[in-house]
């Protein structure tokens, strides 16, 4: 099988269980190839869970969930030395933090040093205890959730960490034809009468090997100036509108023009094309800036959100 028809049925593989989130499952495959971490911000029992764990399921990587809490230590994600008497050593037992692919459920739920401990070990891939570090593993992508509408007893991430997620992706309810559908998916499953299993496995190797491809994708340098450009419009916001220079508190950082452009890779290598265009740009913008950009008391007080200054940049900035 070519790289292409092995992502297609890990993509069939994975929608066949979780309907009616073909973005989240999207932006997780985006996320694999880009070798990003995600961040998914919506109300329980949307298939979040779910969705990386089928994931998981269909790749030849380990899977761990972690339930963050008030009470979580930062010990208990990335692992701790224990004393061994017969040795008269200490021998380090990894945490949940090794696997490949890690679930952190209401990530906000845990205090900050909890957070900084995770996001940490995203950006440098490695963790130290005591004096020696370890390496994580190449495969290694973070799912990390929200609840939006409860903040009692939450610890809001700052803009900073946040910047160390590749995409920030909203999920939200689905329509009443698949919410059917999902009836009775479940119902089967409840009665032992599940669709027959696919068999798939992707390899690391394959992983690896499509994210290869990804890089060899064609990048013109007028697509190039366009994400450079964006980029930009949100640092100098007064050149595209006295509206965007009052919401605009502080703009992208470089990690957001690397975001931008591997996602854009991404997207454009999920549709078999061998180039990337301006429309794969604007298709992952909002994902991509929506946890880059600050926004100002004058934004919240006008009821602008991030999308809608994202949507804004997109109509206002030129394509080269």
């Amino acid at each position: 099988m070519s790289k292409h028809s092995v992502l297609a049925a890990l993509r069939d593989a994975v929608e066949s269980r979780i309907l009616g989130q073909t973005h989240l499952v999207e932006r997780l495959l985006i996320a694999l190839l880009a070798d990003g971490h995600l961040l998914v911000e919506g109300a329980p029992g949307l298939a979040k869970t779910t969705a990386i764990k089928t994931l998981s399921d269909h790749l030849d990587a380990d899977f761990h969930r972690l339930q963050f809490t008030p009470d979580l230590l930062p010990s208990d994600l990335v692992g701790t030395e224990i004393y061994r008497p017969e040795a008269g050593a200490f021998e380090f037992r990894q945490g949940p933090m090794f696997h490949n692919l890690l679930l952190a459920d209401e990530i906000n739920r845990a205090p900050a040093k909890v957070q900084s401990a995770l996001l940490e070990a995203m950006a440098e891939r490695q963790v130290t205890v005591g004096q020696t570090t370890y390496r994580l593993p190449d495969l290694f992508l973070v799912m990390a959730t929200q609840n939006p509408i409860e903040q009692e007893g939450t610890y809001r991430l700052p803009e900073a960490q946040l910047d160390r997620f590749l995409m920030y992706v909203k999920v939200g309810y689905p329509d009443a034809a698949t919410e059917r559908a999902i009836l009775r998916l479940t119902r089967n499953d409840e009665r032992s009468i599940a669709p027959p299993a696919t068999g798939l496995k992707v390899t690391q190797a394959d992983v690896m090997a499509m994210r290869a491809a990804c890089l060899e994708l064609h990048l013109d340098e007028a697509v190039e100036e366009y994400i450079v450009q964006l980029v930009q419009a949100t640092r100098t916001p007064a050149a595209y509108g006295d509206d965007l220079a009052r919401w605009i508190e502080f703009g992208v950082s470089p990690r957001g023009t690397l975001g931008l452009e591997r996602c854009a890779r991404a997207h454009a290598w999920l549709r078999e094309r061998d180039y990337v265009s301006p429309d794969d740009v604007q298709a992952i913008a909002a994902d991509v800036l929506r946890h880059r950009v600050l926004l100002s008391f004058e934004a919240e007080a006008d009821g602008v959100d991030s999308d809608a200054v994202v949507q804004h940049l997109l109509e206002r900035v030129p394509v080269a």
